[in-house]
């Protein structure tokens, strides 16, 4: 190697000087602001509102490990503050935002559960992180149940809810406006739940791998009618999918459990 090639920038130095490799963390801190601002739409009842807040964040987060990657600026700092932030936006938002929707009025437990699912939470985030620094994580499946997925769930179920109940602008499917008041009574067991599957060692897809085989006609075509959903009932569609998400994480326990099979790092 010349001189001349070992003085030349490398492209992360390239992207460093013009300031691109600070995208994932302006990601990342746009995740963390709309958690801090859903806890205070919360608190102030404007339940929707912090919904669609803890679902923006769940954007933000989808995107500032993929762009970090990307840009090949992955760091151990990225990391721990991508888990203080998911603390904020997927741990502590959607628990506050269940506690004063639904559990505010049951003073003796509401609290305690609210407390424990952020609690979870954040346990599920330490043991991410310790098993990435121990080379012990898989691309295929999360260790327990990634804290997005049921702050998705909740969040969309705020905004639906919210809809039904306080005619806020917005479409809900019918379906969903038949099991809505069924399901609001049921949102502390859903929360005991959700916290222990957390910190369980079932195994979630991760969808970090390379799809080794092409999709099907069929998946295409559900994939089609699900954006088409979308667009018209947006919060609807993340509640079924990520529902979907959790129960097919069970099921697969369950089916593996039955066939003898064991789960592919």
């Amino acid at each position: 190697m010349t001189n001349e090639e070992q003085h030349q920038p490398t492209n992360v130095e390239k992207l460093r000087r013009t300031g691109a490799a600070a995208a994932p963390s302006l990601f990342t801190l746009g995740n963390l602001a709309c958690g801090f601002f859903s806890i205070l739409s919360a608190s102030n009842g404007h339940f929707s509102k912090a919904g669609w807040l803890i679902l923006i964040a769940a954007v933000f987060d989808l995107f500032d490990g993929r762009i970090a990657r990307l840009l090949g600026t992955e760091s151990n700092f990225g990391v721990e503050m991508d888990s203080l932030a998911d603390a904020v936006s997927f741990c502590t938002a959607p628990a506050l935002l269940m506690y004063f929707m639904v559990l505010q009025q049951y003073p003796l437990w509401g609290a305690p559960i609210a407390c424990v699912y952020a609690c979870f939470g954040v346990l599920r985030l330490a043991k991410f992180n310790a098993m990435a620094y121990a080379g012990e994580g898989s691309k295929k499946y999360f260790s327990g149940l990634p804290v997005p997925a049921p702050a998705c769930i909740f969040a969309s179920f705020a905004i639906s809810y919210s809809i039904m109940e306080y005619n806020m602008g917005g479409h809900n499917l019918r379906i969903m406006e038949v099991y809505l008041p069924h399901l609001y009574n049921f949102v502390a067991i859903a929360m005991i739940v959700m916290a222990l599957l957390m910190v369980s060692t079932v195994p979630y897809a991760a969808f970090k791998a390379k799809r080794e085989k092409k999709m099907s006609v069929w998946f295409l075509l559900l994939l089609v009618v699900l954006v088409v959903l979308l667009v018209r009932y947006p919060q609807d569609v993340i509640f079924i999918v990520m529902s979907a998400y959790v129960a097919f994480g069970l099921l697969a326990v369950l089916y593996r459990a039955f066939k003898g099979i064991k789960v592919e790092k």
